[in-house]
């Protein structure tokens, strides 16, 4: 059996730290407001739908409202001697509190986290949350009602529950347990089942600014290079004077623009040398329509070695970003917010300079986005796929 501590999250970003580990959240207190609303109107929702763009800190919000849950007081209970508490103000809780080392430890009695369970016999994670994971809340429900406190359920993601596991879901939103709250976390809620939507209170995060992005960069560096048994006592520091590279103004307002404001985007293409990428990628497409056909060959092999495929699912993510950026310039007459890379402007107005220019753009970046999804679904070699989608679009640039 494999080690527990070497067992693969599927809720946790690869060079991130998981985030029950990341104790503040950062560029969404709009919507931390929102639930504390609620909690302190005596309204509190059992069912939160918490859904954005991937890696805007949906997981984070999550964990923040389950301590949050879990060390505050039920209304009923008052103060030491009785009295009425202040309505809380913020959904961060004293770092001293067991809660912070029960829930790092996976010891809380009153939270349990839904998410793709690990397969022994494949030595893999399982794709789908299964029925079977969700009837262990049965479980929980009735052990957990002993202690009289709230029970808090993290499901990360609900987009990866089979229509039974769903289902399964709605059943204990339309009868939820007594002092409960569900807390579904996903990346694309439109995919989710209607029922399942209308039973919970809708919780919207907003990509971050890059501000807000350097900030969160410099926390999730800070978090991962700390000793894991890291004093609780102490309140994380977030100086910009020390940040790193990847977490300066400048850059991550280049990292917020390729990720579209995901912070867990923007460790990804950190991780993965993305900016340097998309550079190759100006490079290649910068004397369009003409083309450097051994460029752009070399361009693909190395996005078709072995053990590349993060490398080779960048580089079609940064294929289809390009060609989004092309079709909205040419269409719009205006350059994006960020330059990504030095002269990308100009590869930008020499492609598509006018409005029809952006329309034939957008038309090529449907097909390719369909061609591309067929030939990953027949397994055609990654390299012909990056060299087919190249030379689709010197033909558009051609036009």
């Amino acid at each position: 059996m494999k080690a527990a501590n070497t067992v693969p999250e599927p809720d946790r970003i690869s060079g991130a730290p998981h985030p029950r580990d990341t104790l503040r959240l950062i560029g969404q207190s709009e919507a931390e407001s929102f639930f504390l609303t609620a909690f302190n109107s005596n309204r509190l929702h059992h069912g939160w739908l918490i859904n954005g763009p991937r890696g805007v800190g949906k997981a984070t919000l999550a964990w923040s409202i389950a301590r949050f849950l879990l060390a505050t007081p039920l209304q009923t209970e008052g103060g030491l001697f009785g009295d009425v508490l202040p309505p809380p103000n913020t959904l961060n809780i004293a770092q001293d509190h067991p809660v912070h080392s029960r829930t790092r430890a996976g010891s809380e009695p009153g939270l349990f986290v839904l998410r793709r369970p690990y397969d022994e016999k494949t030595n893999r994670l399982k794709k789908q949350i299964t029925v079977d994971e969700v009837r262990k809340l049965k479980n929980f429900f009735a052990l957990s009602a002993t202690d009289g406190g709230r029970r808090v359920v993290i499901v990360d993601a609900a987009d990866d529950m089979n229509i039974s596991a769903a289902n399964a879901i709605l059943k204990v939103l339309e009868e939820p347990p007594e002092r409960c709250c569900l807390l579904l976390i996903s990346h694309q809620p439109a995919g989710l089942l209607p029922t399942l939507r209308s039973r919970c209170c809708d919780l919207r995060l907003l990509p971050l600014s890059p501000a807000d992005m350097a900030l969160a960069l410099q926390q999730a560096e800070t978090t991962s290079q700390a000793d894991t048994e890291a004093d609780f006592n102490k309140e994380p520091e977030i100086e910009m004077a020390t940040a790193s590279k990847s977490a300066s103004q400048g850059h991550a307002a280049v990292l917020a623009e390729l990720s579209a404001g995901s912070v867990g985007g923007s460790i990804r293409l950190s991780n993965l040398d993305g900016i340097a990428l998309y550079r190759d990628l100006i490079s290649l497409f910068s004397q369009l329509p003409n083309l450097d056909r051994s460029q752009a060959i070399r361009l693909a092999d190395t996005a078709a070695m072995r053990g590349a495929e993060d490398r080779f699912d960048m580089l079609l993510n940064l294929l289809d970003i390009f060609l989004s950026r092309l079709a909205r310039s040419g269409v719009t007459g205006q350059m994006p917010a960020v330059e990504i890379i030095k002269g990308e402007f100009d590869v930008l107005r020499k492609a598509a300079p006018n409005p029809a220019s952006g329309r034939a753009w957008a038309e090529s970046a449907q097909q390719i986005t369909a061609r591309v999804q067929h030939g990953r679904a027949v397994n055609l070699d990654p390299a012909a796929l990056i060299l087919d989608t190249v030379f689709r679009m010197q033909k558009t640039a051609a036009l």
